[in-house]
């Protein structure tokens, strides 16, 4: 089967935009699988008001709110230890309703609702439509575990129907954990063993959370910047005096390390010199001899979506700066440097030759590039920076394993062909 013969169909109590970090992640997954070409849609009891501006239906069975009316009386009850009368009632409704939404071609991915104790007559009817094989492909996704079958809580443990429910490890279900931690839990709970339980961790958007226009996504993924070791900037124009050749020849030393990087130079050519294009050329000779086609990025030249010359506005280099994690300015000569007010604004380490901006601050600057410096030279101190530098060393990580994108391509995806391919030998 392909994408587009099935359906993702996500439950939960609650749906985006209600304000909650299950809402957020299921969110940024409808997000993902709708760009991948799968078709979504999320039944939940609740949902907010905003526009979510999303490819995915949304479909409202208020009975499966945790906060809906008739659920929080019952809880009243349950909480206490005791199954209320109304439950099995509640339990058929919400199991009628389901039914009547899910196909035998939809893989449902139940977040949370399988493990927690808010809503168990949905906890039930989503069991028992298992057990039916009306439901034929699921994932129980677990954030958290309810703390009545948790003994690690110290909560006074539930036991029987419906609560142990909660407890019941199935062989027909796939289950997930967001840490290793909570695959410990849960595994401890079901009874089974931690290698059943697969771990996905949650993850991030880099461009929500760097506030990214489109243009910068679209730098993103043109120049593959989240899978690199090290995105150099250089925020400037195009001229002799900004010394790119030196930068060029830095980027190949790394490169020669072994390291994967980007060097972004953002600016256009300067209007002001003559012999400019003859530069310009000289440039872009020394990037193919040192095999930095793909390393060096000239901005000006556009890209496959945005067509030669490219200017950047300040406000696409200020979302560069959020993106990098040095500055490189080895320039002849300055008048006075903005990139350096601009690094340390940004909180970025920059590598700089004595410029008047650094004279004027009255600081002392840890990467100064001394005159006559070579470029392995200053290679090495930015190794030693990469590799004593939590910051850095924390946001590599970050970028290259904790992205939605990167989560969804090694884990999210295979799972879902995995489930699918094992589905369609059994039939």
């Amino acid at each position: 089967m392909t994408a587009d013969q099935f359906r993702i169909l996500f439950v939960h109590y609650t749906a985006p935009s209600i304000i909650g970090g299950v809402e957020t992640i299921i969110d940024q997954q409808i997000r993902l699988f709708s760009a991948a070409g799968y078709a979504t849609a999320i039944v939940a009891g609740r949902v907010g008001q905003s526009d979510l501006s999303r490819s995915s239906q949304t479909i409202l069975v208020p009975e499966i709110d945790s906060e809906y009316s008739e659920n929080l009386a019952l809880r009243a009850t349950l909480d206490q230890g005791k199954v209320p009368e109304g439950f099995l009632a509640l339990q058929d409704k919400i199991e009628k309703e389901l039914r009547r939404i899910i196909t035998p071609t939809d893989i449902v991915i139940a977040h949370n609702v399988m493990t927690m104790h808010l809503n168990l007559a949905l906890t039930a009817a989503l069991h028992d439509l298992v057990n039916k094989g009306i439901i034929q492909r699921s994932i129980v996704w677990c954030h958290d575990v309810s703390r009545f079958v948790n003994p690690a809580s110290g909560d006074v443990q539930r036991f029987g129907f419906p609560w142990d429910l909660l407890r019941t490890y199935r062989s027909d279900v796939t289950y997930v954990a967001i840490s290793t931690q909570s695959q410990r839990v849960l595994a401890n709970v079901l009874k089974c063993s931690s290698d059943r339980i697969h771990v996905i961790p949650n993850g991030i958007e880099p461009s929500l959370l760097l506030g990214l226009s489109k243009l910068g996504e679209h730098f993103i993924n043109e120049f593959d910047l989240l899978s690199v070791d090290l995105i150099m900037l250089m925020p400037i124009r195009i001229t002799r005096a900004k010394n790119i050749e030196f930068s060029l020849n830095v980027a190949a030393a790394l490169k020669r390390a072994g390291f994967r990087l980007r060097l972004i130079i953002t600016g256009p050519l300067d209007p002001h010199v003559p012999d400019i294009k003859a530069y310009y050329a000289e440039l872009r000779n020394l990037q193919h001899t040192l095999s930095l086609d793909e390393e060096a990025i000239f901005i000006f030249e556009g890209t496959s979506k945005y067509p030669a010359p490219l200017t950047l506005e300040p406000a696409s280099v200020a979302e560069l700066y959020r993106l990098c994690d040095l500055v490189l300015t080895p320039s002849h000569r300055e008048g006075f440097s903005l990139p350096v007010l601009e690094a340390g604004l940004a909180d970025k380490p920059i590598f700089s030759t004595v410029v008047p901006a650094i004279e004027d601050l009255g600081q002392e600057f840890e990467y100064l590039i001394e005159k006559d410096e070579s470029p392995e030279s200053v290679v090495d101190r930015i190794r030693e920076w990469m590799e004593t530098d939590a910051a850095h060393r924390l946001r590599q990580r970050v970028r290259k394993n904790f992205t939605w994108s990167s989560i969804f391509a090694r884990d999210i995806q295979p799972l879902i062909t995995r489930m699918v391919s094992a589905k369609d030998k059994s039939l």
